[in-house]
């Protein structure tokens, strides 16, 4: 049971890793529109977005894998540990009773990036369909 709910919250967090890459080379607008809206505008350049898009896809593919977990899972819970920082307001408020510009539905965020820290924590027993199984890089 373990090792498929490593596996299972691995390949559920690439994936939304992926998603969202996708969703930055496709609609570049959209991340502009959320870097303005949650991150103040740092970056509006459209061909940087493309650039994180594709990184994002590299780092949700190496996730799935199970390759490189010793960086992927920490550049993972770096990924999403700035996501959760961009819309703390939902997390500390998620109802908006005190705070301005908060959503109910970003609350997940803050389960997500736990999900990310679980991963990393047991990374040595995330060994189900895992490329760094048995070949050493893991440590």
């Amino acid at each position: 049971m373990r090792a498929f709910s490593l596996f299972l919250l691995r390949v559920s967090l690439g994936l939304l890793l992926l998603i969202w890459g996708v969703d930055k080379l496709v609609n570049v607008d959209h991340a502009i529109a959320v870097s303005d809206r949650f991150y103040l505008g740092v970056i509006s350049a459209p061909l940087l977005w493309k650039a994180f898009g594709v990184l994002q896809l590299l780092l949700g593919t190496a996730v799935i894998a199970g390759f490189y977990q010793r960086y992927s899972y920490p550049a993972q819970a770096a990924v999403n540990g700035v996501t959760l920082l961009g819309v703390w307001r939902s997390i500390v408020d998620p109802w908006g009773w005190y705070l301005d510009g908060t959503n109910v539905l970003f609350y997940p965020s803050l389960i997500v990036f736990a999900g990310c820290l679980v991963l990393w924590a047991f990374r040595d027993e995330d060994r189900l369909l895992a490329a760094d199984r048995g070949q050493g890089r893991q440590q």
